[in-house]
């Protein structure tokens, strides 16, 4: 096992939304999520970043003494790292050098699953790996596991190609575009079921798969680690009056994402854009959750979410367990959300109850009544009809049948595309 240090650069007059220390927190959360033997954690005030060390000369020193006496091999930068400037740490301190975006990408390595998550990942991974020396290649070779950023079995030392790089990063979109057609078709096969989708989104570690878990009886990963859960999930849940719907758990979002990761997941992502409502589910008890909220909106903004899926979206304030009773009053007075927020915890089941009641009502769609006529050759559609639980009465005329039903305008837009 690698033993660990976490360095946060804390850097005047930098725009950030957080307190130096709780970006340290959550690196260290990160690191932890590697399971890695963490030795120390300090923030380090920087007045201007050395262009080729980052840190100066007398600071630089000073880490390489706790370095030695903490037997690190393995020190994780909370920022941006330039391709120079860790090769130079990495010669002078003698031990390896990872950066936030390269420690993010290890951890997606790790928690991937499926099959498009691997190969998004992977090619995430090699955009990441062009500009600096790529330590490990044996990972485009298996399912999962790991990049080998950090180590462990089955690292090489390869010289680095671009050529090669760029070879296998055209392989693997030609695998990818495979498996994203085949999503889409099984996308498509759940278009024709009139189910709305209701997307569970949020920063990492918010609770949304405990959440999950908890409506609908599944068995997601859902621990109090970063990105315990990758890949998206769907599962059926029928509501109290009977209504049925998709729920998907989605990755959580992170400050200062990977653009390599953004856009890889864009497509993973997409199950969000085509949701009917979306929950976007906060940690109410952490120190920084407005801020983490404004990352999530960040990145739906970037995702394209319409401004209707924005007015509608409920803000679910997790683990209000965790806060007094006044604490939680005067964050409710002092947010400019009121109208659409509710508190629950999803370990204990607080609210839960009147949460289902929302989405209940949140997707109920204005019903009207038409009379429709098929031919007896649309069998198929008339069948559509009988599953969604449409049809008020049915008769016959000269070629076929005549239906009165009651609808919506999805389903009625449904049934135009079904069989057409």
């Amino acid at each position: 096992m690698e033993r660990a240090c976490v360095l946060h650069p804390d850097i005047p007059n930098t725009e950030t939304r957080r307190a130096p220390e709780n970006a340290l927190a959550e690196a260290v959360s990160l690191a932890n999520a590697l399971r890695l033997d963490l030795g120390f954690s300090e923030v380090v005030n920087l007045r201007k970043p050395h262009v080729g060390m980052l840190f100066s000369k007398g600071k630089l020193e000073e880490l390489n003494q706790k370095i030695k006496d903490e037997d690190i091999t393995l020190v994780i930068i909370d920022g941006p790292v330039s391709p120079i400037q860790q090769r130079n740490l990495e010669r002078h301190w003698k031990v390896k050098v990872l950066d936030r975006t390269g420690l993010i990408l290890e951890i997606f390595s790790d928690r991937a699953a499926t099959r498009e998550g691997v190969l998004q990942v992977d090619l995430a991974a090699l955009s990441y790996s062009k500009t600096r020396l790529v330590r490990a290649w044996t990972h485009l070779e298996r399912q999962r596991g790991g990049l080998g950023f950090v180590g462990g079995a089955g690292e090489t030392q390869i010289e680095s190609d671009r050529r090669a790089i760029d070879d296998a990063i055209v392989r693997l979109r030609k695998q990818l575009s495979k498996v994203v057609k085949t999503r889409e078709l099984h996308r498509a096969a759940r278009a024709k079921v009139p189910y709305p989708i209701v997307a569970l989104v949020g920063y990492t570690n918010a609770g949304k798969s405990t959440l999950f878990n908890t409506l609908t009886g599944a068995d997601v990963m859902a621990k109090d680690m970063l990105f315990a859960t990758l890949d998206p999930t769907m599962r059926e849940l029928e509501l109290p009056e009977g209504q049925k719907i998709s729920l998907s758990d989605t990755v959580g979002f992170i400050s200062e994402l990977p653009t390599q990761l953004v856009a890889a997941f864009r497509a993973t992502l997409e199950e969000v854009l085509d949701a009917d409502l979306i929950l976007h589910v906060r940690d109410i008890a952490h120190p920084e959750s407005e801020a983490q909220a404004a990352d999530v909106t960040d990145i739906l903004n970037d995702l394209g979410i319409t401004q209707t899926a924005k007015d509608t979206m409920i803000e679910v304030w997790n683990k209000s367990d965790l806060l007094d009773a006044a604490t939680l009053e005067t964050a409710l007075n002092t947010s400019e959300r009121t109208d659409n927020i509710h508190t629950i915890s999803a370990i204990t089941g607080q609210g839960l109850d009147t949460l289902v009641s929302l989405i209940e009502t949140a997707i109920e769609d204005p019903t009207t009544t038409e009379t429709i006529r098929l031919a007896y050759s649309e069998g198929a559609r008339r069948a559509w009809l009988f599953e969604q639980n449409v049809i008020d009465e049915e008769g016959l005329w000269d070629q076929g049948y005549e239906l009165t039903v009651t609808w919506t305008a999805k389903q009625a837009a449904q049934f135009e595309k079904y069989g057409s």
